[in-house]
């Protein structure tokens, strides 16, 4: 793609080998990128960063592993898993330059949402910035027009026989080839249908995950007796009491949020009885003093209904939330306890 009239700070959208992005691409790879030369076999990935970005990127390249990128910013990436193509949107701050590793958030839609509107509903990516946290937008496969998760191990409780739970691990085999990521700092969140996921991943792939955040979701009932998660892992769950999707009291084949919040503060050994505030219609209960001082904290959200909570809209910013909350932790328990 060729590109015109470049100016210091304006803002370049790009195609780019995935190959070129990884560890050590060749000078003439930087060239064809940052001129807008044809490559061969280019991936479908929009780049959005600053021409300033790209050029320190490849500038500082090493050859010590994956330490380098050639640019910050948003990435639309594919790989292909169990014969099908998977989509993902990775969103990298501008303070990355791979000298040391950086923790990284998982965000899941819900059904029949999509990974870029879920990427702009969430705000997530300024707070990334901010940060400095590397966030993907993973995309679910369609189901008749729609896309979804599969919140179980393969069987009949699932939307379909997608392997969201491989796709995955391939995403993640390809991120930590890609990026100094701290694999004791890998954290899932979700809406809705993907916070269903995300629970699933908490439980079922627990040696990756070190805290999970849920909005508007909730955990199927065969999860709960299932999980049997390898460390303390802290949960933050967001739920609105007028949630007419996924009701605050559960559901055929769901567990209500109660029974949820009884789940982690078992699994966590942390207090029963709650420290509890309110800020206008949210009330907020968090049990302490778990294994590795971890806690499990609730914010139910009286009158709130089925979204992402957001500040413009609702009052309450669930990302931040949900960032401030589960970055103290790691796979190992509370930070502070660890180092």
């Amino acid at each position: 793609m060729k590109i015109n009239n470049l100016k210091t700070h304006s803002t370049v959208i790009h195609s780019l080998h995935q190959e070129d992005r990884i560890a050590t691409p060749s000078f003439s790879a930087c060239a064809k990128i940052l001129v807008g030369g044809s490559t061969t076999g280019l991936k479908r990935m929009a780049v959005i960063s600053t021409l300033s970005a790209a050029l320190f990127g490849c500038a500082g390249l090493s050859d010590s592993g994956p330490t380098g990128t050639l640019a910050s910013g948003t990435f639309l990436e594919s790989l292909s898993h169990d014969g099908e193509s998977r989509e993902y949107i990775v969103y990298i701050p501008s303070s990355y330059d791979g000298s040391e590793a950086v923790p990284l958030m998982m965000a899941f839609h819900g059904f029949g949402g999509t990974a870029e509107d879920f990427m702009d509903w969430t705000q997530m990516r300024p707070l990334a910035e901010q940060e400095n946290f590397i966030v993907v937008f993973p995309q679910g496969s369609l189901l008749e027009g729609s896309p979804h998760w599969n919140s179980a191990l393969a069987s009949a409780d699932n939307k379909s026989t997608a392997d969201d739970l491989g796709f995955v691990d391939a995403m993640m085999d390809e991120l930590t080839a890609t990026y100094r990521i701290d694999a004791e700092r890998i954290y899932t969140s979700g809406y809705s249908n993907g916070s269903f996921f995300s629970y699933a991943l908490a439980c079922y792939r627990s040696d990756l995950v070190a805290a999970v955040g849920s909005v508007s979701g909730t955990m199927m009932d065969g999860l709960i007796e299932d999980c049997d998660p390898s460390h303390p892992t802290a949960m933050i769950n967001i739920h609105g009491t007028s949630d007419y999707v996924v009701p605050y009291s559960g559901g055929p084949g769901y567990s209500s949020v109660d029974e949820v919040m009884d789940y982690w503060m078992d699994a966590n050994n942390t207090d029963r009885t709650a420290i509890t505030t309110s800020t206008g219609n949210m009330e907020q209960y968090l049990y302490s003093n778990g294994e590795g001082d971890i806690e499990i904290a609730h914010y139910r959200v009286n009158g709130g209904g089925h979204v992402w909570f957001t500040q413009d809209d609702d009052g309450i910013n669930a990302s931040e939330l949900i960032w401030d909350f589960v970055s103290q932790f790691d796979k190992q328990g509370v930070i502070e306890a660890s180092e």
